[in-house]
């Protein structure tokens, strides 16, 4: 179902987010997704040539796009997770997104899901990701899918200015989708 993108496939990848962008009502309340400054180029390519972008593909179609990089921020070392863990030890969750066509089928959960699993394979011990406060639905969908909330705090973000983040973990030994 999560397939790693690989260099050939940017445009289908940039496709989704533009498309996402135009077609979400309230992105600037949910997201603040302005493509060029987030996301950008550079920042989708640097996923990919890390391999940590990855597609929730419908048969032949790509539905979902989410980036899950092997490690975490400096921002997020100063949230008091359950467990204090080395970057190295810590998955996270960056630009999900559902493409408009796919939207209302709990792909996003999907994704979630599957992101635990890629985590999980790569030997780390928790899987983290944060939210704007103000993105009601995806800390809905992150509660919905396992996620605890940790902690917030506000920063500064040149597509959102000064924002408050909501931070949320989903520890493998507690999740019910961790491969055998």
């Amino acid at each position: 179902m999560m397939q790693l993108v690989y260099a050939n496939d940017f445009e289908a990848v940039k496709k989704i987010y533009i498309d996402v962008i135009e077609n979400t009502p309230l992105i600037e309340q949910y997201a603040r997704w302005v493509y060029g400054k987030h996301p950008t180029d550079e920042q989708l390519r640097a996923y990919i040539l890390h391999d940590e972008m990855y597609f929730l593909m419908d048969e032949d179609d790509a539905a979902g796009v989410v980036a899950i990089s092997m490690n975490q921020g400096a921002e997020y070392e100063k949230i008091v997770w359950r467990d204090k863990l080395p970057n190295d030890q810590v998955a996270t969750v960056h630009l999900l997104a559902v493409s408009p066509s796919y939207q209302g089928r709990t792909l996003g959960i999907k994704i979630l899901e599957e992101a635990m699993k890629i985590a999980v394979r790569n030997g780390k011990k928790v899987l983290r990701l944060d939210a704007l406060k103000t993105n009601l639905p995806a800390q809905r969908m992150y509660e919905k899918a396992g996620f605890l909330y940790r902690g917030e705090q506000r920063l500064y973000a040149e597509n959102t200015g000064v924002t408050d983040f909501l931070y949320y973990e989903k520890i493998p030994e507690l999740d019910l989708f961790k491969e055998g």
